[in-house]
């Protein structure tokens, strides 16, 4: 059997912004970063709003992996000024702080007695950044610093209600960056395609995102003012969500968070990293063994015209397809390139490995990693 849900309202494209004018609410929190401010994305929300006469308070104190403390000072904001709506503006991190304070304000109402004290807000969600999907996802990670700890959230109460796909926000956003979300964008969508868990529905939303993603990311990283190009990588980077939030993910994802634990590397430039490997090794083709599991590779390398004799050619010119991309935006293909010092990964090769087995996408890959298998993979990548 496989479920599927979509409960998030998207409006995309030019003049989605506005929508926030037809809102029926008098006050809003917004949940943002300072960034934002300084890139005055908050001044195109503030203008929005000022013309819908919506007061508005800001709470932009949202870090990089944001932590817990964050998240209590947030909902302490949300307690004392009952707004009628929280607006989370930002990348993955500020998004998943909202998340997670709409998961506790939620929580907290549950657990009182008297459960008026706290008034769930209405949730939108606008990305400024093409690549974690979080605003179709109920998923968030909190870090505990003081336990030196990631805190994984999941749970339907942090699905945003409303989420608002405007281009306009992503064109400041540095090639690198564009690089590094955009590959993570295509490792949701491919991982999502072929996951175990992975049905009819969610393939539609993988496969226009994995389409609309390998024709537009060049485009959006080498001219980033082109507004198409943005759009399409935005609802390219939804489309993804929507698709791994009903399919999950896999090991690519797995290896990543345990790499991104550990080193300084960004999460998508750790999956663009590893993902030739992945996709060798659960097609079959790293260890040949009898059994190729690649046919969903191979109908994605069909799709993108490689039509070559055998499956096995097919789904190695996938592979150095997304070796090129890579290549095309910089990204190097090791994480030796990265100036990780080989004796410290060999170090906590045995660690990442139990930490990515353990990893809830490890459960929906589509073929069976062992800790042996995982290992070795850390080590191709790495070289």
């Amino acid at each position: 059997m496989h479920t599927f849900g979509l409960k998030t309202q998207i409006l995309s494209g030019e003049g989605s912004l506005e929508y926030i004018e037809t809102l029926n609410v008098n006050s809003v929190c917004i949940v943002t970063d300072m960034t934002m401010i300084k890139i005055g994305a908050l001044a195109r929300i503030a203008k929005v709003l000022d013309k819908a006469s919506i007061k508005y308070r800001i709470f932009d104190s949202v870090e990089a992996d944001p932590s817990l403390d964050t998240v209590r000072k947030g909902l302490n904001h949300i307690i004392e000024n009952k707004p009628d709506a929280l607006i989370a503006v930002g990348g993955g991190s500020v998004i998943d702080a909202a998340k997670a304070i709409m998961f506790f304000c939620i929580k907290t109402k549950e657990e009182l007695v008297h459960k008026s004290e706290i008034h769930k807000p209405l949730f939108i969600a606008i990305p400024t950044t093409s690549g974690t999907g979080s605003e179709v996802t109920s998923f968030s990670v909190i870090t505990d610093y003081s336990a030196s700890t990631k805190i994984p959230l999941t749970d339907p109460l942090m699905l945003p209600d409303i989420a608002i796909l405007d281009a306009g926000f992503t064109l400041s956003v540095p090639p690198f960056v564009t690089a590094d979300t955009g590959m993570d964008v295509i490792t949701h969508a491919l991982e999502a395609y072929v996951s175990n868990s992975a049905g009819s529905f969610s393939d539609v939303y993988a496969e226009k995102a994995l389409d609309l993603a390998l024709k537009n990311l060049i485009t959006a990283y080498e001219k980033g003012s082109d507004v198409k190009a943005r759009q399409n990588m935005h609802d390219a980077s939804c489309m993804a969500g929507i698709a791994f939030t009903n399919a999950g993910l896999g090991i690519n994802h797995s290896l990543a968070h345990a790499i991104g634990g550990r080193f300084k590397i960004s999460h998508g430039r750790a999956n663009a990293i590893l993902m030739p490997h992945i996709i060798s090794f659960n097609s079959g083709l790293l260890d040949k063994t009898t059994e190729i599991y690649g046919e969903k590779y191979d109908q994605i390398a069909k799709k993108l015209g490689l039509n070559l004799a055998t499956r096995e050619e097919r789904i190695i010119a996938f592979i150095e397809l997304i070796k090129k991309l890579n290549e095309i935006m910089g990204i190097q293909s090791s994480f030796r390139a990265y100036g990780i010092n080989e004796n410290d990964f060999i170090k906590v090769i045995s660690e990442m490995a139990n930490s990515a087995l353990g990893d809830i996408c490890t459960d929906s890959n589509p073929k069976k990693a062992t800790k042996f298998d995982l290992e070795k993979l850390l080590k191709l990548a790495f070289q």
